[in-house]
């Protein structure tokens, strides 16, 4: 057998799909795509406390916004290279993963590893220079949180969901970490019980849907009954429309400069979405939150109807 013939019988093992060459084009666009830029939508979560304050439209916030939101952005595909690196060899014999980059062979496993590390330093750093040392705390205790949930925390009943839930947490409360601006009891618990109500309504949907299939995505799906997941997300939606509520609640219900009671009608708009929500998490097709909210109109309008009221309080209409 020639050379030639020996390197395309490594790369064509029978009954496997060959690996993807590396080329100087295909490194940057495999590592691209591993930072999966799809998900840094969820990244505009940043917003969410300098908004909730009214404090987001000086030049200064807006700036800060914008850089933790980037920042943000990198940690977060810092963990994403890195899972991938270290899981690479479990996701080839996977029917969907073995088409991730890193698994496919179209990124080196050490490459991705380097970037990874690269991007995990780099953010906690400019954090440091160019916000606060409260940002870049936050940003390195995310990244540290994200890697023990790769290698280990993953796996553990309960911390799981805990991990991903705080992950959402974190991103909410950046911008007014960066920002200086005091978080409201009201608004981390809201924040904190929403976040669990779409993950573990993410998770119930899985679950659903695995029900007798052989093999789960996630490695503690088979060890979670679709009851328990139920249960979960009943219960994090009524704390977060409770929490809701009270933070709504905190000035009185009656309207002092504004026309209307703004944020205490906000109320109806934000039970509505989470009733809304709760549709598709009781069907089992709740998956990742964005995909929701874009695909069911109603939710989408409820959601506008929600920001507007909130934004009409804020200003003080």
């Amino acid at each position: 057998m020639t050379d030639g013939a020996k390197g395309a019988a490594v790369l064509e093992r029978p009954g496997e799909e060959p690996l993807g060459r590396v080329t100087p084009l295909a490194l940057p666009a495999g590592l691209l795509r591993t930072a999966r830029p799809r998900q840094w939508v969820k990244n505009v979560l940043v917003v969410a406390a300098p908004a909730a304050a009214g404090q987001l439209f000086s030049r200064h916030a807006l700036t800060q916004v914008v850089l933790v939101c980037c920042l943000f952005t990198l940690a977060s595909a810092a963990v994403y290279l890195i899972n991938d690196a270290r899981d690479a060899e479990a996701d080839r014999a996977h029917p969907v993963k073995r088409h991730r980059p890193v698994a496919a062979g179209r990124v080196p496993v050490p490459a991705a590893y380097a970037a990874g590390a690269l991007l995990a330093a780099l953010a906690p750093t400019v954090a440091a220079a160019l916000c606060n040392p409260m940002t870049a705390a936050l940003l390195t205790a995310y990244v540290v949180m994200q890697l023990a949930y790769c290698v280990s925390l993953k796996h553990v009943l309960v911390v799981d969901l805990t991990v991903v839930t705080t992950g959402f947490l974190m991103r909410a409360m950046i911008g007014g970490v960066a920002l200086g601006i005091p978080l409201s009891r009201w608004f981390l618990i809201t924040t904190g019980f929403g976040a669990l109500f779409m993950v573990s309504a993410k998770r119930y949907s899985e679950a659903v849907q695995m029900v007798g299939k052989d093999g789960a995505t996630r490695a503690l799906l088979n060890q979670y009954t679709t009851g328990y997941l139920r249960f979960v997300w009943q219960l994090a939606a009524g704390v977060a429309v409770l929490a809701y509520c009270l933070w709504a609640m905190e000035e009185g219900g009656v309207a002092r400069t504004s026309l209307l009671p703004w944020r205490q009608l906000s109320m109806v708009a934000f039970i509505l979405a989470v009733l809304r929500y709760a549709v598709f998490a009781d069907r089992g097709t709740a998956g990742e939150p964005e995909d929701v909210v874009l695909r069911d109109r109603a939710l989408a309008v409820i959601g506008l109807v929600w920001l507007a009221m909130y934004g009409l309080a804020v200003v003080d209409w």
